[in-house]
């Protein structure tokens, strides 16, 4: 672990150069000391895969104070605390291919499989959320078989409808709002995984863990009319 004073109100903490659990355990780790420290100065700490942001008042008070008061030449990485202590797996329905996932067949081709593999291999393993950016409610999610390790489109679509699972690199995420992006669109959910309206906003965290699993056109529609009525059982399809 490594500090850096990127300007006279921001403070980086980096890791190592790596996207994996243990690497993103330590920034979690250190995340949850900082924020029990309380300290006055410290307006926002924002985690990724292996780095954290300190955002500093200065008005209350200098960067070199803060480091020096968080001890940050002192840390070791060895903190017992987690975060998200009480981490939690979301099961997210997913239409895959057709107009919902229109860059299925290119990934599939790209890889020399078949869509089915495709979706298979999508479905079969379980994604860590290591952040939470892009816009809220956007998981950026480590784990992806690397059969299916598939560049970015090389020209970006300036809308995404809200739903979309896609592929970039070695990376699977979903857009919880319509939104431009140059991610592969393999498929898409009928869930509202982010809403302003519902408490908690978000269904999952960094921390958590998301299982995506294949549902038909008729399901996808089936969950999308029963949203917008107020008995809505969302727990019954997030919770498999």
């Amino acid at each position: 672990m490594e500090y850096k004073l990127i300007n006279e109100q921001t403070i980086m903490i980096y890791f190592e150069a790596q996207i994996n659990p243990d690497i993103f355990n330590k920034v979690q780790q250190i995340s949850n000391y900082i924020k029990k420290q309380n300290h006055p100065a410290i307006i926002d700490i924002v985690p990724s895969y292996r780095a954290i942001m300190l955002n500093i008042d200065i008005a209350q008070c200098d960067v070199k104070q803060v480091v020096k008061e968080l001890k940050l030449d002192q840390l070791n990485n060895k903190m017992e605390a987690h975060t998200n202590e009480n981490p939690k797996q979301i099961s997210i329905p997913v239409l895959y291919g057709g107009t919902h996932g229109q860059d299925l067949i290119e990934v599939a081709s790209y890889h020399d499989l078949s869509e089915a593999e495709v979706v298979q291999l999508h479905t079969e393993n379980t994604y860590l959320i290591y952040m939470l950016g892009f816009m809220p409610g956007f998981p950026f999610l480590g784990g992806l078989n690397s059969q299916l390790h598939t560049p970015r489109r090389q020209e970006p679509r300036t809308s995404i409808p809200a739903g979309s699972v896609g592929i970039a690199n070695n990376q699977t995420g979903l857009y919880p709002k319509e939104s431009p992006g140059g991610w592969q669109i393999i498929g898409r959910t009928p869930i509202q995984v982010f809403d302003i309206n519902r408490s908690p906003m978000c269904l999952y965290n960094s921390g958590d863990t998301i299982k995506f699993y294949s549902i038909d056109e008729e399901t996808f529609d089936h969950i999308q009319q029963a949203q917008l009525q107020d008995d809505f059982d969302i727990e019954k399809w997030v919770n498999k």
